[in-house]
């Protein structure tokens, strides 16, 4: 069987853990993480950048940040992941669902402003398969009424929009090094802003409520209890991981870009003869082959597509339910105008292996696999 994903590994991942055990700091904010937050930093153009124990931590520490009250509104997409509406939730906001865009599956920027209301306090983006929204758009909304921009980047780390890093253009952007993304630690994600007026209260949120990176940078003689807080750091040996992938960033996108282009060369003659859709990459955004996908006729053909590859050794999976569909989408969110491309679009949708360490000839099988099916 072919796997839908594996985590990937460079080779290096092994040599680093050690070397954060030998450091003999393996709690937060060890040796690695520092390196991997530089890293980000450098090559994403990001002021500041702090290494969390998961995506949705970091889109929890977002909306506190944003100063999320009860009552507050925050408009998002409901095809995403549930983190995007709890980070929200957990703060009492109230989540206004709009369409997507068919096209990116991306939310669609022109039916936002009419989903504001006086409640609403911020706009959550999810840039879909790494992916752009129309950032300069939304951005330009959000300035009109005075809301944060937080960016659901989980699936965006290297990728881009007009020469800007996904993550780094709304107020605040979050990151997923899960095991199914491009670049992984198992759990762990990462938070990052450019406002210098958010870093003290963004430590100290992530370090249990304390100003303990004062006392370590040697700014206070020693560190108390400050603020609200919770513990949001990764384990240094889980950075040490992270760290091994970073350094080979580019190999890692250019073994995914590989595959993702077969897929696309290899299946172009399908679509063509309007059996499938492939995705669609708008001229603004350079994406990062987080994910490959097809859409087919509806449910039912993709249930039977997915048979299908599985009878022939290969694991396949559909993505998101809409979360207003959902028994807590509906209790704690409502969807603004019509569905009519949300639930539609996401019954179409199937998603093909594409991990780093997936052979091109495995990627070939595949293709050759889908070509031979009829039932389209």
């Amino acid at each position: 069987m072919i796997d839908f994903n594996m985590a990937p590994c460079t080779g290096r991942e092994l040599a680093y853990m050690q070397q954060a055990m030998q450091n003999g700091k393996l709690c937060g904010d060890g040796p690695f993480t520092k390196k991997c937050s530089e890293w980000m930093c450098t090559n994403f153009q990001a002021k500041h950048c702090l290494l969390t124990t998961s995506c949705t931590h970091a889109l929890e520490m977002a909306a506190y940040l944003s100063d999320i009250q009860p009552g507050d509104e925050v408009i998002m997409p409901s095809y995403t992941f549930v983190s995007t509406a709890d980070a929200f939730v957990l703060r009492g906001a109230k989540i206004v669902f709009v369409d997507i865009r068919p096209d990116t599956m991306n939310i669609d920027e022109n039916l936002i402003e009419a989903a504001i209301t006086e409640k609403t306090k911020a706009i959550a983006v999810v840039h879909y398969a790494g992916v752009a929204c129309a950032m300069d758009e939304i951005l330009a909304i959000a300035k009109k009424y005075n809301l944060v921009v937080v960016e659901d980047a989980a699936q965006g780390v290297n990728a881009w929009y007009k020469g800007r890093a996904l993550g780094t253009i709304g107020d605040f952007g979050c990151y997923s090094f899960h095991e199914t993304k491009n670049y992984t630690m198992g759990e762990g994600g990462a938070v990052l802003f450019q406002d210098d007026r958010y870093q003290e209260r963004a430590e100290i949120l992530r370090e249990k409520g304390t100003d303990r990176s004062k006392f370590f940078r040697g700014q206070v003689d020693k560190y108390t209890w400050v603020d609200y807080g919770s513990s949001y750091l990764p384990s240094d040996m889980n950075a040490a991981y992270l760290y091994a992938q970073l350094e080979l960033a580019e190999e890692i996108n250019d073994k995914r870009m590989a595959i993702y282009d077969h897929y696309r060369e290899a299946l172009t003659p399908l679509a063509a003869q309007g059996a499938i859709e492939l995705p669609t990459v708008p001229d603004y955004a350079v994406h990062n082959a987080h994910m490959f996908y097809l859409k087919l006729k509806d449910i039912s053909v993709r249930t039977a597509f997915i048979g299908y590859l599985k009878e022939n050794g290969i694991h396949a999976v559909f993505h998101y339910v809409p979360l207003h569909s959902a028994k807590a989408g509906q209790r704690f969110g409502r969807f603004h105008g019509e569905d009519v491309y949300t639930t539609k679009e996401s019954e179409r949708l199937v998603r093909l292996p594409l991990f780093y360490n997936l052979e091109l000839e495995q990627a070939r099988y595949i293709t050759d696999t889908i070509l031979k099916y009829e039932n389209f």
